[in-house]
């Protein structure tokens, strides 16, 4: 007969985790994950992100737990370290320079979908324009080659100054800001050749 593990007894959880008790495993993993979904959904996520996020702190856990770089302290460390740990994994992403760019992105383009009406017309041309030319600029910045596109990010996304550009690239600033200005440059270029 399959043996479920009592959550009371943190010892007797580690010893299962320790063995790959499969129906342990199971039942930690499916008691504990609508905590971190919740979270993440309250905190700008997907159920896809809160899904990615517990399955990496998840192994997290079970790795220290293996080696031996988990003591529990009281009868649910267990359950609140693995949370602590997905928590942990969930505020790197946030705080990672392609999510704010991904949310920044989503959020011109939902703002912009708030000015169709109930007919699917615009409600005034000029939010049509801008569309269209945001849709134009992202399309372009995909084409834009890697040096370029990551010190854009860096200069309009991360707020870098050009100094602190300049030195990561470990060149001077003069010519950061000319770099700059040759990928503006080129992103126009490419942004106007997909309109036409």
């Amino acid at each position: 007969m399959e043996h479920l593990y009592n959550p009371d007894s943190q010892l007797q959880l580690l010893n299962a985790i320790k063995d790959n008790d499969s129906v342990v495993l199971k039942q930690l993993y499916t008691t504990n994950y609508y905590k971190i979904e919740a979270l993440v959904l309250k905190n700008n996520g997907s159920k896809d992100h809160a899904k990615d996020v517990y399955q990496e702190a998840f192994i997290t856990v079970w790795k220290n737990v293996k080696n031996d770089r988990f003591i529990p302290e009281n009868e649910t460390a267990l359950q609140g370290y693995l949370y602590q740990i997905a928590k942990n994994k969930w505020m790197d992403i946030l705080r990672s320079p392609r999510f704010k760019k991904t949310k920044m992105i989503q959020h011109e383009l939902n703002v912009l979908d708030k000015n169709i009406d109930q007919n699917g017309h615009e409600k005034d041309e000029e939010h049509e324009f801008f569309r269209k030319r945001l849709e134009q600029t992202m399309e372009a910045f995909k084409n834009l080659g890697a040096p370029c596109k990551e010190l854009l990010t860096a200069f309009y996304y991360d707020k870098a100054s050009l100094r602190d550009i300049a030195n990561k690239l470990k060149i001077e600033e003069n010519t950061a800001r000319t770099k700059k200005y040759r990928c503006m440059e080129k992103l126009r270029q490419l942004a106007l050749a997909s309109k036409k």
